[in-house]
This record gives structure tokens, sequence and C-alpha cells, in this order.
């Protein structure tokens, strides 16, 4: 890191050699990087069964019908999407329709999608800072305890953080000698990412257009002509879905989730875009409560705090608090005591600096993505936060490898040791909060810290090796254990949280596990039909275990939480008419009453006989 205390210049660095012609220790370790993180990612990933059957259902879909694939619909009938745009389903789709629809076929292409965002993001390091200080930052991403939830979940965020991570690795090489080509690459990217979440993608652009008009190795003007081209790249890479369900007739698409004109821009701008960020401003249909535009109810068991599931109170310290704490903040303190010194000592650096480039790009992503975090006040969950954590293993890893070679000067052994000794008081605290035995791993590796930043300050270089060795111990141990304690643990439901909780509930629900949410004989009623639905049922918890029991495509009324206006009372009355759908459900434990859908409810009531299957409610419609 340079500074004005004459530290090395290791920015100097810039052709790292080819991983392939790299020492057989950084081979050896790479490849024990990404075999340790395939098996956190992969071992028992079945135990979670369908994970948020909200999506399982839309991935059964996918592999049923091709225009369910494409537009992310729940069920192959189309009649409504998921919430979100479909890029994430396309590829678990495309894997259920290779391998059969299964847990694992699901799951897979999501732990493949972390060992490949931990590979892309040691490259992306190692290219200007060395293959140690790559190792650490895939380390930190791959023992994130967020990471090992979301890259074993079916949620969208798997492939968000993927692509993002992509798009920091394309940025890195434009950096190196002001690259067109690889700048384009990059907006490509976020622009899928759009397409993966929406507007979440685009938290990096501040940070990533900022870098590259300052650091570019380039004219002004060329600069910012570039930019201009990468953001016609983000454009076209996330509009031309937009503009393919914009221009597709709306009759023979299946209605947009979530949206209230039946538009996916509108969805982007308003449910998962304004109304994420300051509540209930053009959210989705219905308003308030899960699926709505904000005031989300909890809906979180498993004690603790009030909105636990809902990320906490809103403010500077969200991100730290008993919601996202656990999830994500681990290195958090170090990365931010990096990032600061880091500017600090490099403030006086050329204008194409890399290792201020580097703190600027990763750093941006951090404090932009991490703010927004903290002071949302609409729909927000604690898995969120994983976006965050390939940006805190780049920061932890480039200001401690570059505070690390500087440590002749005071002020650099200084700064590495607050970041060692914060990172192990941290970790101790946030295992605290969980009791048992965590407890005692914390204020163990606590310990290690102390006895590490203590060898740091005093500048005992004969024990550098020794120091570096206790120092990655203890600064990494509380936060590996509780990533392997998540692993170990099958999460179901649609508020999935880090650590030794199992079943998150929430909207969307979990199972069905061994059968819980589903009665058999009515399972074997509707695998038993032939029409184009087997059933209807209000709302994606009625429908999702009903469907992915019986394998038959289950009409979903009013989409995720019941409310959207799809289908109306008249179509619905059509479908029946031409003997498309076979029964009406209602009840069960993912029933949820009739909801939304009381209008067709009513209609069903008045004009057909219940007979009861264990707690839910069908009436015969054909």
């Amino acid at each position: 890191m340079t500074t004005s205390l004459s530290a090395p210049a290791p920015e100097k660095a810039t052709n790292v050699a080819p991983h392939h012609k790299s020492p057989r220790w950084v081979r050896a370790s790479f490849s024990a990087l990404l075999l340790g993180t395939a098996l956190l990612y992969l071992w028992d990933l079945g135990s979670s069964e369908y994970a948020n059957t909200y999506y399982s259902a839309a991935v059964q879909a996918a592999a049923q019908s091709w225009k369910a694939w494409l537009f992310g619909s729940l069920d192959a009938g189309n009649i409504v999407t998921v919430d979100k745009p479909p890029a994430a389903l396309w590829l678990m789709g495309l894997s259920a329709r290779l391998f059969g629809f299964s847990t694992w076929s699901m799951l897979v292409p999501q732990a493949l999608a972390g060992v490949a965002s931990v590979a892309l993001l040691y490259a992306a390091v190692r290219r200007w800072f060395g293959p140690a200080a790559g190792l650490l930052a895939g380390a930190v991403l791959a023992l994130t305890p967020v990471a090992a939830i979301m890259f074993r979940f079916n949620n969208p965020d798997a492939l968000l953080v993927l692509l993002l991570v992509a798009a920091g690795y394309c940025l890195t090489r434009a950096l190196e000698n002001g690259s067109t080509r690889w700048l384009l690459l990059c907006g490509t990217a976020i622009g899928f990412g759009f397409l993966t979440k929406m507007l979440q993608a685009f938290l990096v652009l501040p940070a990533f257009g900022l870098v590259y008009l300052i650091a570019a190795p380039t004219g002004l003007g060329k600069r910012i002509a570039q930019l201009a081209g990468a953001m016609g790249a983000v454009i076209a890479s996330a509009g031309w879905y937009i503009a393919l369900v914009e221009l597709w007739p709306a009759s023979s698409r299946p209605y947009i989730g979530g949206s209230t004109t039946n538009s996916a821009l509108e969805l982007a701008l308003g449910y998962n875009g304004l109304s994420r960020i300051f509540g209930n401003t053009g959210g989705g249909p219905g308003g308030s409560g899960p699926g709505g535009g904000g005031g989300e109810r909890v809906v979180m068991g498993g004690g603790g705090a009030g909105n636990l599931g809902f990320g906490g109170e809103s403010g500077i310290t969200r991100l730290f608090g008993d919601s996202m704490g656990a999830e994500i903040s681990w290195l958090l303190p170090a990365a931010l005591i990096g990032l600061v010194a880091g500017l600090w000592f490099t403030r006086r650096a050329p204008r194409t600096d890399r290792t201020r480039a580097a703190l600027i790009l990763w750093g941006g992503w951090l404090v932009v993505s991490g703010l927004v975090f903290s002071f949302m006040s609409g729909i927000v969950h604690p898995y969120y936060t994983v976006a965050l954590a390939p940006a805190i293993g780049a920061l932890v890893a480039i200001a401690g490898r570059q505070l690390w070679l500087g440590r002749k000067n005071k002020s650099a052994r200084a700064v590495l040791a607050s970041m060692i000794v914060v990172t192990g008081v941290w970790g101790a605290i946030l295992l605290s909060r969980n009791g048992s035995w965590y407890t005692y791993l914390g204020w163990v590796a606590f310990g290690l810290t102390v006895v590490a930043a203590t060898g740091v300050v005093l500048g005992a270089r004969r024990l550098g090796a020794l120091l570096l060795a206790v120092t990655l111990i203890g600064g990494l141990s509380s936060t590996a254990a509780y990533a392997a304690v998540t692993a170990s643990v099958p999460h179901t439901g649609s508020i999935p949280m880090s650590g030794p909780r199992s079943d998150q509930g929430g909207p969307g629900g979990g199972g069905p596990r061994s059968g819980e949410q589903t009665n058999t004989e009515l399972v074997e009623l509707l695998k038993a039909t032939t029409t184009t639905w087997a059933a209807a049922s209000n709302g994606a918890q009625g429908s999702g275990g009903l469907q992915l029991a019986s394998g038959r495509p289950v009409m979903a009324i009013g989409g995720f939480s019941g409310r959207d206006p799809a289908p109306t009372l008249e179509e619905f009355k059509q479908y029946v008419a031409r003997g498309q759908v076979a029964y009406y459900v209602s009840g069960g434990m993912g029933g949820g009453g009739m909801g939304g859908g009381t209008e067709i409810a009513t209609w069903v009531q008045e004009n057909f006989t219940p007979r009861t299957y264990g707690g839910f409610t069908v009436y015969k419609l054909t």
C-alpha cells in the first residue's frame, strides 16, 4: 500500500503469471480452496429438499413448459410468474430438463455458482495483489455464513453474486489498459444481474463508474465515452427481456407477478424498486403485508427479535444487529478499517494507482450496497447481504496484504493489528449470541487474534510465518464454524437465515417435507388428472406444495400472496367451462384460506360441492 511512510508499492507488478505457470503451492492451494468450497456447498445438498417452494414450483414448471421457463411461471399452464425476473430460474430449469426435476438438479447450479464466484473473486484479486491475497479473498467469501446458505438454496441471490463478481473481474481487466471490450463485458454482466434480481444489481454501478473515471489509463474523453458504451451494454443486456415481455401479447403470456399493471418494467421500478427502498411506494398488489409493497408483518418462527426475518430496525447499525449481524458482519469491521486506512495511505498516489483503484472498486461496492441495505424501509431480508460478501473478502485481502508488506511502518502495523483484533472480538460477540459451545470457540479465536496482533505491533519479523498462520486461524475460525453449522442444517422457507435454525417459514413456505404439507389421498387424486391444471388454489402457499407433491400443474390464483389479479373471475369461469381445471383446493398448511381470491372462492363455494381431505377442502370442478 503506497504510503507517505515509504511502504512498498506492489501495484507495479501488473502481469501476474498465468495460473498454469504458477508455483506448485499456488495451484495446490487454489485447488484446495475450490474443493473445500464445493464440499461445503454440495455436501448433503438435498437435505433442504424443496427449500423455497415458491421458486421450486417455478423450476418444476420450467421443466414442463418452455413458455414457463422463459417467463418464470409458477405453473406449466402459465397463469402468473414469480415476482422476480427469471434468469436464475433459467439455469435451474435447464438443469431440471437435462437431469429430471429433483432437489439436486435444482440446487446444484446454485452451489456451482458459489464455487465459480469464489474462483472469479480469487482471479480478480490475484491479478493485482498476488495469489495469497486472492486465496484469502476467496476463502472469506466461501466462509461467510450467508453465502453458505444462499449457495445451497434456490433463491435468485446465488446467480446475482456470481454475475456481480464477474462484473468486478471484467472491470479489473478493463482498468489495466483501458480496454473497451472488458468494460462492455462488465456492463453485460450487470445487465444480466438485473434479469436476476432487478435493481439490486445496479447498486455496484456508482462505484464501478467512479473507479473507471478516476483510474483508467486513458484520456478523460475516452473514459467518458467508454462508460457511456458500458451503460449501453447494461441497457441492452437487461432491456431485451423487458422489451420481449412488453411486446409479447398479454393474452398469450402469464401475468407478471408482483406488478400492478402486468408490466415487467413497472415491477422493476415499483415492487422490486422504489417499494423496496422507501416502503409502500409503487408496491405490488395488496399494499401491505407479505407480498405487498411494504409494512411486512413478521412470520418468522424460532424466537428472537420481533422483525428478525425482515432485517431488524433500519439504521447505520442494521448490518451488525441480531437479524443481519451473523449473516455478513464477521469481517465487516476489518474491511471498513482497511478501506479507510488504504484510502488515506494512497491519497497522494498517481491517478492510475492500482491499490487505490481496487479500494474504490470493492469499497464503493460495499459502502453503497451496505448503506442501502441499512436504511431501506421497504421489504428487506437478511439474506440480501450475501451481495456484500465478495466486497468484504476483497477488501480484507487487499488491505491486509498491503499492510503486511508495509509493516516496517508503525502506522501500517497499528492498522493491521486493529483489523486483526476487531475481527476476533466481533466474531466472539456474534458467536456468543447463539450460546452453547459457540461462545467458547469465539473467545479462543479472540485470544489467538490478540497474540497475532501483539506480534504485529511489536514487529516480530522472524516470526512472520507463524504470525500469519495465527492471524488467519484466529480471524477466520469464527465465521468458518458458523458457516459449517449453517451448511449442516436443512433450511426451508422464503426467509432463510444462517446458523443452527432449520425451517425459516415465511410466505412461500417450506416443504413439502416428507408429505407434511399435503394429504396423500389428495395428491393421488391430483396425479390422476389429465386437465391443464390438476387444481387451483389461492396463492403460492396453497399451490406450491400440492404441485411439487403431485407433479401436476396447480394454478396459483393471485400469484405469490394471492393478491395479483390473475386470473380474474371471468377468466377462471372460462377455464372451468372448458374443463381445464379439475379441482379447487382451499385450506391445508399452505392454503391460507381464501385470501385475495375472494370472488373466485365465493363463486366456487356457491356452485360446487366440497369434500374434505385432511386439512384441505376440495371442490370438484369437472
